[in-house]
């Protein structure tokens, strides 16, 4: 075992749920394709590739925090998904008999596991290397498919659980709200103890060694501390280093994990260039936090953000690209004929003969006095299944009339006691697709206020209600609120680039014909070169998704741009 930085839970011996239920354990039922049964002939053809061994009742196969050696399927006999084994608070998640396959998304991003694994039957179970495996899934669809889908649905109950790490502190914190944000956004399993009204949390912070002032902690695998730990320890520590792959010159930088740099990354390794993936927050971008995308081509049921994006990133990966989380570049500079892109750090460069950006835009914030007062413990810019079990039995606000609020709209009425949607235009359509304005009209718990603004945030240590005024007709009134949700337009991430990059007037980068046309207000003489439809200003930068002025805003889009980015970037590498 590790040694614990500033200590750790105390570990008991023994298990708490093979002892209560040591005569009968019942197979959890697949209901919702979390725990499917493999085919005699799949299993047949991983075996080709594993080994089979003898398990015996109470042997534990893995334990919390170990990482991935083999994909298991039970031949015979049952084996337990237990979390927190052998601790006082470990809890059943699920019973698997024969035919059916352990893990979950981690074994495919080669990060730790989340929960242990004990044989509660004597039987037998058929080991392939977790190599072998991630390997073997793309030579064949089906079954690639079917694992990737019960690891993406496995995922998901495991947040819904909050199984994984504990964060620990005061709601009222920021750096706690930074930390919850940051394990959300990446689809990081975890529990929120909160310090404020957990009676027992003062105990365990004696028992740690840990006074408030220094929360909030991390406890990871039930044996692991972390002290407040910036985003980058925190991946590092759940073996998702954000330091850029070692790599002298790579061909193709992408700068941003959206779905336009995530379709460059996939495009880009696939056809044989050294690919490196930046990401400040999250891979997905603001779509990786939609609940439903229902209008995006080949998924007529819809498919959700974070879905999405876990698809495309074992893709990218697959095919041998280096995605980077969180990694922000910060500087940009060209040094011949490669661009040199610094990091946070001040230390870490990466050079690069073609980058692509994609860094996209980030949600506007709202006019409105007093906003930062609450905008580490009750207002939102993402409406994931995280935020919707902080306001879950709450009433809420949200203001914004776009596809990204009605999305939100729909997906948290679901949670919410109330909900209104505060809207500047006089119609829903004016910017919100069809489709969305049709079912918010239909759902009688959503209140749509037109024209209407906010004008003032009430409450003491958390939001308590919204302060808005009826444009037409001046009046005020107050709803009553603990969640705010905010999707007001957005502003380019191109702050951190260079004075040759022309950008137009709203700061979204310029690229094709429009840069000749800002040549008037640029300094750099290259600036009045013709480019193709997606280059920038300057040779070999390209722009792709959101962060390009005149984007459609769309996934579909992002995601083509992405790809036509690539076939830009190989015409620039071969004909100069």
């Amino acid at each position: 075992m590790s040694e614990p930085e500033g200590g750790a839970p105390r570990e008991t011996s023994g298990t708490r749920i093979l002892s209560d239920q040591a005569d009968e354990f019942t197979e959890t039922p697949d209901t919702i394709g979390a725990y499917p049964r493999l085919t005699e002939p799949q299993i047949e053809m991983l075996a080709a590739h594993g080994s089979r061994r003898r398990v015996r009742k109470g042997e534990v196969l893995f334990r919390d925090g170990d990482r991935w050696a083999d994909f298991l399927v039970v031949l015979a006999g049952k084996v337990a998904v237990i979390e927190a084994y052998g601790a006082p608070e470990e809890r059943l998640i699920a019973v698997h008999g024969p035919g059916r396959f352990l893990g979950e998304l981690s074994l495919l991003t080669g990060q730790p596991t989340l929960y242990s694994a004990a044989v509660v039957e004597d039987g037998d179970v058929l080991a392939v290397p977790a190599d072998r495996i991630r390997d073997m899934l793309t030579r064949d669809p089906a079954l690639g498919d079917l694992i990737l889908r019960a690891y993406l649905i496995r995922r998901s109950i495991l947040i819904g659980l909050g199984t994984g790490m504990r964060i620990i502190g005061s709601r009222y914190s920021p750096d706690v709200r930074r930390l919850r944000d940051f394990a959300a956004r990446n689809r990081l399993p975890y529990r929120f103890i909160d310090l404020e009204d957990d009676p027992g949390t003062e105990s365990l912070l004696q028992q740690l060694g840990v006074p408030p002032q220094d929360t909030p902690i991390v406890i990871l695998f039930g044996r692991r501390l972390l002290r407040n730990p910036g985003n980058a320890k925190l991946a590092a520590a759940l073996g998702q280093p954000a330091t850029a792959p070692a790599q002298t010159v790579c061909d193709l930088l992408v700068v941003g994990a959206g779905p336009a740099g995530l379709s460059a990354s996939v495009y880009g390794a696939s056809e044989g260039l050294a690919t490196v993936t930046l990401e400040a927050e999250a891979t997905g971008g603001q779509a990786g936090t939609s609940s439903k995308i229902e209008n995006y081509l080949g998924f007529p049921a819809g498919i959700t953000g974070a879905e999405l994006a876990d698809r495309a990133v074992i893709q990218a990966r697959k095919f041998g690209a280096g995605i980077s989380v969180p990694a922000q570049a910060t500087s940009l500079r060209r040094s011949g004929n490669q661009y040199v892109v610094g990091l946070t750090d001040d230390k870490t460069t990466i050079r690069a003969r073609t980058v692509v950006l994609a860094t996209g835009a980030r949600y506007r914030r709202l006019e409105v006095p007093g906003l930062e007062k609450f905008e580490s413990t009750s207002v939102y810019y993402a409406a994931s299944q995280v935020e919707a079990q902080v306001c879950r039995g709450d009433p809420v606000a949200i203001v914004g009339g776009g596809n990204s609020a009605g999305q939100a709209a729909l997906f948290l009425v679901r949670y919410a006691e109330r909900l209104w949607m505060l809207v500047r235009e006089h119609d829903l359509s004016v910017s919100m697709s069809r489709y969305l304005v049709d079912q918010i009209v239909r759902n009688d718990q959503i209140e749509v206020l037109y024209q209407t603004e906010v004008r003032e945030l009430l409450g003491d240590a958390a939001l308590t209600a919204v302060v808005a005024e009826d444009r037409r007709t001046g009046e005020w009134h107050q709803l009553p609120a603990r969640a705010l949700f905010v999707f007001i337009g957005a502003e380019p991430c191109t702050s951190w680039l260079p004075g040759e990059v022309a950008l137009d007037d709203q700061g979204f980068v310029l690229t094709g014909p429009a840069v000749a046309m800002a040549a008037a207000r640029m300094r750099a003489p290259q600036a009045a070169t013709p480019r193709s439809a997606l280059e920038t200003s300057l040779p070999g930068l390209f722009a792709a998704g959101d962060v390009r002025s005149n984007s459609t805003k769309r996934v579909a889009s992002a995601v083509g741009e992405g790809a036509m980015a690539v076939r830009l970037v190989h015409e620039r590498m071969h004909f100069g």
